[in-house]
């Protein structure tokens, strides 16, 4: 049996309705029910949530999907806060112990506190920018990747509760030149990549999964 605890950290917020993120966690989860091995469990950050339920999740899960959409080259608000409310809800409870360090010897071994071992975690982002925006030289991004960039704190941070990185995808260019049907197929080949020592596929489309705007 595998627990797939999916984060739908989409919010409305200004222009942004959440709908981008709301289709691709609906394609994330139909993608799993194939699996009669599997077992779901969902939060929509912005529809509100128990931060002790939450840490209960982590615990519980196996494999961990955030989608976020990036605001300002960083996540949401509402995200941000979700870290830091269930992340301090779950020290010493089953996110983090401590920082990793002994005061014998504290200049070494930080980050090394978590408590998350064996598990694994995949973050999606969508983005107004061109993917040209991280890879051209002399564009914005100055040929950084978002994993590199924008995602590296986010990353030590899942770290520090010593889960495991798995590859990340990117949805590009989602405002000005969208192409959800052709994105979605691309992410669904990305999901059976990734987690293809684990199932055995079907279909790459869902029926039932709907594809819906911004």
């Amino acid at each position: 049996m595998k627990n797939i605890l999916i984060i739908n950290a989409g919010q409305q917020f200004a222009h942004s309705g959440g709908r981008y993120n709301e289709t691709v966690t609906a394609h994330t989860k139909a993608f799993f029910e194939r699996f009669d091995d599997t077992e779901i469990k969902t939060t929509h950050i912005d529809k509100g949530y128990d931060p002790e339920e939450e840490v209960q999740k982590f615990v519980w899960a196996d494999y961990i999907i955030y989608h976020t959409p990036m605001w300002w080259f960083q996540v949401p608000n509402g995200f941000k806060k979700y870290i830091d409310v269930v992340f301090t809800v779950g020290h010493k409870n089953g996110i983090y112990h401590s920082d990793g360090r002994s005061s014998k010897n504290p200049e070494i071994n930080y980050g090394t506190g978590g408590m998350l071992q064996g598990r694994k975690y995949m973050v999606t982002t969508s983005w107004n920018a061109p993917k040209t925006a991280f890879t051209l030289p002399g564009e914005f991004f100055k040929e950084t990747s978002v994993d590199d960039g924008p995602l590296f704190g986010f990353h030590r941070m899942n770290a520090f509760a010593a889960l495991e990185k798995l590859e990340s995808f990117h949805f590009h260019d989602v405002e000005k030149n969208a192409d959800l049907e052709r994105d979605i197929s691309e992410y669904e080949k990305h999901l059976e990549k990734v987690f293809g020592t684990d199932y055995t596929y079907s279909s790459v489309l869902q029926p039932n999964a709907t594809i819906n705007n911004l």
